[in-house]
C-alpha cells in the first residue's frame, strides 16, 4: 500500500527520449519511466520505510535504527518515524555524509539522530547492526536494502513489490499489455526487485539490472557485484560478493553513492544463476551523461543511481524491434547529486 495513492503521473511515456533513441528511419522502442522519484521523500525507499516503522510501532519498539548511503533511505526512515512518533537513529559513513550533505540536513530536520561512521555505507551498516543487537528489546533495525539476514530481504522485496504491481496495472491501461523490457539499476537490489518481482513468472518480459562499473569494470573501482563478484556471506546473507582471494571485502566504488555496496540481494543472485534476469554494467561517465541528457530533454532530474539504468538505453535500444515497450525504473530524484555532477564537470579537462 502506498502512503499516497499514485496516478498516471508516475508512469510517464517520455516522448523526447523515445525520439532520441529512434534510428534514422524513425523506428525504435517506446520509453516509459516508472517515476518513484515522485514519492514522498523523493525515492522508492518510503515504500519500505513506512511499512517497517508501522511494524516497529505494532511490536512496541521505541527506537528505529538504520544505515544509509545516499541518504534516501535515511530520509524516508526519519520521515516515517516522525509521523509515528518513534525515535530514529541513522548511521552514515563520513565519506557519504560529505557527498550527500543535503540529505544529512533533511534527516536532522526530520528529528533523526545522525551518527557518523568512519567509511561508507558498508561500514555504517555494520555499526547499525551493532547498535541494534545492544538494545534488542527497544529497537528495530530497519533495513532498506534487499540483502542482510532473513527476513530482511523478503520484507524489503514484499514492501517494494508495489512498484511492479503498479507497473503491470499502468501498462495494461496505457497499451493493453505488459512491458517488453524492464530496466532498473542495481546496488543491493531493492528497487530492482521491487519492479522485477511482479514479472518474474512472465518469461516474455526481459528483466535487466544495471550495475555500476565505476571507472571501469576491469579495474578496482567499481560496484559490479553480480558481474565480477564471487559467492560469499556478508551481513548475514549469502550472495555474490566483491571479495579478494582470501575472502576479504573489496571496497566498492560508484559515482552513485547508493550503488556502493559489496554485496547484493540473494534473490537477484538467484535470478542471475537461473538466467531469468540479465545484468549489465555502466560506467560513472556514462551515468553522468544519462543524468544530464534526461535533465535536458525531459526536464526530469534523476538520481545518479537511476541514471545508470537510463544510460544502458544507449546499448539496449538499437537491439529492440520498433514499438517495443521499455520501462525504466527511475528510483529516485537527483537534486541530492547536483553538487557531485557539477564537481565532476569542473574536473574534466577542456575539450
Amino acid at each position: 500500500m502506498r502512503l499516497i495513492d499514485q496516478t498516471d503521473e508516475n508512469f510517464l511515456r517520455t516522448e523526447n527520449s523515445g525520439d532520441h533513441y529512434k534510428n534514422c528511419n524513425g523506428q525504435g522502442p517506446d520509453i516509459y519511466l516508472k517515476r518513484e522519484d515522485l514519492n514522498h521523500t523523493g525515492a522508492h525507499k518510503i515504500n519500505n520505510a513506512i511499512a517497517q516503522v508501522m511494524l516497529a510501532k505494532r511490536i512496541g519498539r521505541k527506537n528505529v535504527v538504520a544505515a544509509t548511503g545516499a541518504g534516501q533511505h535515511g530520509v524516508a526512515t526519519a520521515a516515517a518515524c516522525a509521523k509515528l512518533s518513534l525515535d530514529c537513529t541513522i548511521f552514515m559513513g563520513n565519506v557519504d555524509m560529505e557527498r550527500q550533505s543535503s540529505n544529512v540536513l533533511l534527516m536532522k530536520l526530520l528529528g533523526a539522530q545522525v551518527k557518523q561512521v568512519e567509511g561508507t555505507f558498508k561500514d555504517a551498516t555494520s555499526d547499525a547492526i551493532r547498535a541494534w543487537v545492544e538494545d534488542l528489546d527497544n529497537s528495530l533495525l530497519l533495513g532498506g536494502h534487499s540483502s542482510r539476514a532473513p527476513p530482511c530481504p523478503a520484507m524489503v522485496r514484499e514492501f517494494q513489490s508495489v512498484i511492479g504491481k503498479e507497473t503491470r496495472k499502468q501498462a495494461l491501461e496505457k497499451w493493453g499489455g505488459k512491458p517488453d523490457v524492464i530496466v532498473a539499476c542495481v546496488g543491493s537490489g531493492s528497487n530492482a526487485l521491487g519492479i522485477f518481482h511482479e514479472f518474474v513468472r512472465d518469461e516474455d518480459v526481459r528483466l535487466i539490472g544495471v550495475e555500476a562499473a565505476g571507472t571501469g569494470i576491469d579495474g578496482a573501482k567499481h560496484s559490479a557485484t553480480l558481474a565480477k563478484g564471487e559467492v560469499g556471506v556478508y551481513h548475514g546473507a549469502m550472495s555474490y560478493l566483491l571479495q579478494d582471494d582470501e575472502g576479504q571485502i573489496i571496497c566498492p566504488h560508484s559515482i552513485g553513492v547508493g550503488l556502493e555496496y559489496p554485496g547484493v540481494s540473494p534473490e537477484l543472485s538467484f535470478l542471475k544463476d537461473i538466467r531469468r534476469a540479465e545484468f549489465h554494467t555502466v560506467t560513472d561517465k556514462e551515468a553522468l551523461e544519462a543524468y544530464s541528457l534526461l535533465c535536458r530533454i525531459e526536464g526530469i532530474v534523476p538520481a545518479l543511481e537511476a541514471a545508470h539504468a537510463l544510460a544502458y538505453l544507449d546499448k539496449l535500444c538499437p537491439t529492440l524491434p520498433d514499438g517495443s515497450k521499455v520501462v525504466v525504473n527511475c528510483s529516485g530524484r537527483g537534486d541530492k547529486d547536483v553538487a557531485t555532477v557539477f564537481q565532476y564537470e569542473q574536473e574534466q579537462p577542456p575539450q
